[in-house]
């Protein structure tokens, strides 16, 4: 007999976690599942759904085409969901929600990475502007099309939720959307938050040094790579040399946050869901000793990979890119495929035009500015 998802939760989730039998439901009501609990089914319809595949071919620092080696958005969002799972897990929080929000919290993202969101947003000023957060929300809500009784993928409220209140290094939580009101979200979206920050740092050193960006001796110098230790017995010119130390910083981080976490639940007596949104304040954070760490390293990735000119001026070429193909989209909106140009009446030609954009990959963005601007190129 399937033991059911109600059982599971009951019998492995801490009572501060997120329980799917008390979620506060879809949009559009639905019969549960027999034994896959609501949020499985949101896991499931991320996994399924056209913008998931497409972050293959989305920049996370390195443009897709410079080599197989490199994080995309999906391989990134691949390693976000590994590490919330793994804390999810050792802090009896709900895995499957941890897994879901990570799965998407990079859906809304443009092609070329923050660079094209910085262009995109501007473009869309007098339009109500473009945050990747809540572009993601509406993905979800109304451009997917996947169901024939609803829009979207008609998730439930606390990923919907999770989705908007998504915050890192690079956003603002957004705390003004109006249906899901001020509160921090649920400690699993604290976590993916988190994790995502981990995968960030630790996965973008390693991409900077195989490219050849900053060099291990500089790396070395890191309070944080001192911390970790030196791996005995490697030589420091070779791959694994880098993969040890990359991989021994991830599981600091996560230990960390753990044992953080631990202690503040005991000590602000946190006993169910309710209460962390009470607090005010986000719970899920790394000790102050180990902040100081991720402080320095952000910075050093700041001063030495992000604004390092070769990814600088792929970020000004991307950007040329989408400027391009928005004014021309407005000037000739018949440019666009006809399921894009029929909604125009609907939503207006801005918003249409930047739904078109964002979604794009790379590849197609690069593939469609030839197609309109290179006389040599046929469309």
């Amino acid at each position: 007999m399937v033991k059911s998802w109600i059982d599971r939760e009951n019998s492995c989730l801490a009572p501060y976690a997120t329980f799917a039998s008390r979620s506060k439901g879809r949009v559009h009501p639905e019969e549960e599942h027999e034994f896959r609990s609501p949020f499985h089914r949101d896991r499931d319809r991320i996994l399924h759904c056209a913008a998931f595949r497409r972050l293959k071919y989305k920049t996370q620092v390195f443009i897709f085409h410079e080599g197989d080696y490199y994080r995309t958005r999906l391989t990134h969002t691949l390693e976000v969901a590994q590490i919330a799972r793994t804390i999810a897990v050792a802090l009896g929080l709900n895995e499957t929600l941890a897994e879901s929000l990570a799965l998407a919290h990079d859906l809304g993202h443009t092609p070329f990475g923050h660079a094209g969101e910085e262009i995109l947003d501007h473009l869309m000023a007098p339009f109500g502007g473009f945050e990747h957060n809540l572009h993601a929300l509406r993905i979800v809500d109304l451009l997917e099309v996947r169901y024939p009784n609803f829009p979207g993928l008609n998730l439930t409220w606390e990923v919907r939720e999770g989705i908007v209140k998504h915050s890192n290094r690079y956003d603002e939580a957004v705390y003004l959307h109006e249906e899901f009101g001020t509160n921090p979200p649920s400690l699993e979206a604290q976590v993916v938050e988190v994790a995502d920050e981990i995968a960030y740092d630790s996965h973008d050193l390693d991409d900077a040094l195989a490219s050849g960006l900053i060099s291990i001796e500089e790396v070395r110098e890191l309070g944080i790579w001192k911390e970790v230790g030196e791996p005995e017995g490697i030589d420091r010119g070779c791959e694994l040399y880098r993969h040890y130390g990359v991989r021994r910083i991830i599981d600091f981080l996560v230990r960390d946050v753990i044992s953080s976490l631990q202690a503040l639940i005991q000590e602000t007596k946190i006993v169910s869901s309710a209460d962390v949104r009470d607090r005010g304040e986000r719970l899920v954070r790394f000790s102050p000793g180990v902040d100081v760490l991720k402080r320095e390293l952000r910075e050093f990735l700041y001063s030495r990979v992000y604004n390092h000119y070769r990814v600088r001026q792929k970020a000004v070429k991307s950007q040329r890119i989408i400027e391009e193909l928005f004014r021309i989209y407005r000037r000739h909106p018949e440019l666009m495929p006809q399921h894009f140009f029929e909604k125009v009446d609907h939503y207006g030609l801005e918003r249409v035009i930047c739904d078109y954009i964002a979604g794009m990959t790379d590849r197609y963005a690069v593939n469609e500015y030839k197609k309109i601007f290179s006389p040599y190129e046929e469309a």
